[in-house]
C-alpha cells in the first residue's frame, strides 16, 4: 500500500504508523539510530526539521521503500506543495 506524503506534516503520522506497525517504541527505534529516545520524539514530532539522510535511515530501519514520482499537473493538491 502506499502512502503518499505531499506535504512535511503528513510525514509524522506516516512514521509514527510504520514505526508501530513494526511494534517498536521510540526507545527502541532511538538505540537503533544511537540517539536518545528524547531526541527520536523530537524528530517524530517534527519530521520537518530533521535531515533527509536522518529521515532516510529511519525508513530503512522500518523496511520501508522510499519511491519518488512526479505529480499529476491536474492534482489540486500539487499547487498546494510546500518547500
Amino acid at each position: 500500500m502506499d502512502y503518499p506524503v505531499r506535504t512535511l506534516q503528513q510525514l509524522r503520522p506516516v512514521l509514527q504508523g510504520f514505526r508501530k506497525s513494526r511494534g517498536l517504541t521510540q526507545a527502541q527505534l532511538a538505540a537503533r539510530l544511537g540517539i536518545s529516545q528524547q531526541s527520536y520524539a523530537k524528530l517524530e514530532a517534527a519530521p520537518a526539521k530533521a535531515s533527509f539522510e536522518r529521515i532516510y535511515r529511519i525508513l530503512q530501519l522500518l523496511r520501508v521503500e522510499l519511491a519518488l514520482r512526479p505529480i499529476d499537473q491536474e492534482d489540486p493538491a500539487a499547487s498546494r506543495l510546500e518547500w
